[in-house]
């Protein structure tokens, strides 16, 4: 029998494409209402942290070095009152093979796909997880296809998702190229059913605890070199894997003091998925188009429930702006010598003015640095946003207006941190979770106690949320 291949009909059959394409039955962890066992979850559908060690380390992923930033700390003490002036430390993730963080999630979800049976591997990501996957999918002897949206509907790509369709190629990936729009997970669903390979999500419990070793690996380097856990880990964020993994790994690892700090820049006023603001972002992932909405509601990821739950974790979240960090990211190759691509840099760009806040003998960790080159590069950013009308000047970085300009600062004084309102986005995950999960009448105490836990608050400030529904 032919099967219905219209849009309609294949969205109508996600689950049954879903369960086939990881071999999670969902189902088996939720509740009926809005909570799921979160933790049972993460338990019986991943992998322990030993076996992720030894995973990863038979292709050459983790123990990437942890690296201090003397001199750029020695710039933030210029700046910083008094005593103050934390010290900076970076996770070198672009030592990784495939240049990121991304390649920890990427091991763990190739190596599940081969012992489990499957002839290849897909993943839908404009960003540094596809040539991770494709990476990691020869090193096992799988096919791997990726899907990237990197056009507008004038065929114009951004030139730091090409450079990843390069790289990706380079690995003996299969690219397939989509404009902008609703058809990505139409054409993801297609290629799932079609082939039978396994969905290589970001959003797995596997992906997800592969990014554990990364905080763990810290607290052991610190620990090794320091003698005491980090006092902060800044995570640039972006879906919330990369965050809500290094937290758990600081938690196995037991360094309950270490505060957990997002970073993302800002590109309020932009829509991720319109044709007209594509091309107007210098930033492809580590932005609010993507950080604020998956933390807000993650599930609405590609797979039924998100592993990945940010405010769990999360104790502050900070934004800051295009041009600081293009310009933390020259400072990094002029100060320090390490030529980094910039989206790695947010996280960089929020420790140093954070550094600033903080004693002299305190210290925080940038949590990932990835690889840079060809369309990643700053320069050719740059060029192309001049080149879609998009202003690049110095100035006030507060002037920067997301698709309009690009302000660099015109001293490293002038950097800036945004504090994003946590509790805001508590709020709107408690009414996201009423609303998309259809629950009418009263919330059940079972479910209150799920959305403390998933707020990283107490079942009087959830009651407080729903009281005002």
């Amino acid at each position: 029998m032919t099967l219905d291949m219209s849009y309609e009909a294949v969205m109508g059959r996600k689950n049954e494409i879903m369960k086939k394409a990881i071999g999670i039955d969902y189902t088996g962890f939720e509740s009926g209402g809005i909570s799921f066992d979160y933790e049972r979850m993460m338990k019986e559908a991943g992998y322990s942290l030993e076996e992720i060690q030894d995973i990863q380390g038979e292709t050459g992923v983790g123990n990437t070095p942890l690296l201090e930033m003397k001199n750029i700390t020695a710039l933030a003490r210029k700046y910083a009152p008094k005593g103050k002036g934390a010290r900076i430390f970076v996770k070198d993730e672009a030592a990784n093979p495939s240049g990121s963080f991304k390649a920890r999630r990427a091991a763990t979800a190739v190596y599940h796909a081969k012992k489990h049976g499957y002839k290849g591997v897909i993943a839908a990501t404009s960003g540094n997880y596809g040539a991770a996957v494709a990476s990691q999918a020869a090193m096992h002897g799988l096919e791997c296809i990726i899907i990237q949206e990197c056009y507008d509907s004038r065929m114009i790509g951004q030139p730091e998702i090409l450079e990843k369709q390069r790289a990706c190629e380079a690995y003996g990936a299969e690219v397939v190229q989509l404009t902008v729009g609703p058809e990505l997970f139409y054409t993801f669903l297609c290629l799932l059913e079609e082939t039978g390979y396994f969905n290589a999500s970001l959003y797995t419990p596997f992906g997800i605890a592969g990014v554990e070793t990364l905080g763990y690996e810290i607290a052991q380097q610190f620990r090794d070199r320091i003698g005491s856990d980090p006092d902060a880990v800044v995570v640039t964020n972006a879906g919330g894997g990369n965050l809500t993994g290094t937290a758990r790994g600081l938690i196995k690892a037991k360094s309950e003091g270490t505060r957990i700090i997002g970073a993302s820049v800002d590109l309020s006023g932009l829509h991720m998925a319109s044709d007209h603001d594509f091309n107007r972002k210098s930033f492809t992932t580590g932005h609010t188009g993507f950080g604020i909405p998956f933390a807000t509601w993650p599930d609405r990821a590609d797979v039924p429930r998100n592993a990945a739950r940010p405010l769990r974790y999360m104790d502050r979240y900070l934004l800051v702006k295009q041009g600081e960090v293009f310009y933390m990211t020259e400072a990094l190759a002029v100060l320090e010598g390490l030529e980094r691509g910039p989206a790695g840099n947010t996280s960089l760009t929020a420790a140093f003015v954070l550094a600033q806040e903080m004693d002299m003998d305190q210290t925080i960790v940038v949590q990932e640095t990835e690889y840079t080159g060809a369309g990643k590069h700053p320069m050719p950013q740059i060029s192309f946003a001049k080149q879609n009308g998009v202003e690049v000047l110095f100035g006030d970085p507060d002037s920067e207006v997301p698709g309009k300009n690009i302000v660099f600062p015109d001293d490293p004084g002038s950097i800036k941190l945004r504090e994003f309102d946590l509790e805001k986005a508590r709020r709107s995950y408690i009414r996201n979770s009423v609303a998309k999960c259809g629950v009418t009448g009263e919330v059940s105490a079972e479910d209150v106690s799920f959305l403390a836990a998933e707020t990283k608050t107490d079942e009087g400030f959830v009651r407080s949320v729903l009281a005002n529904l």
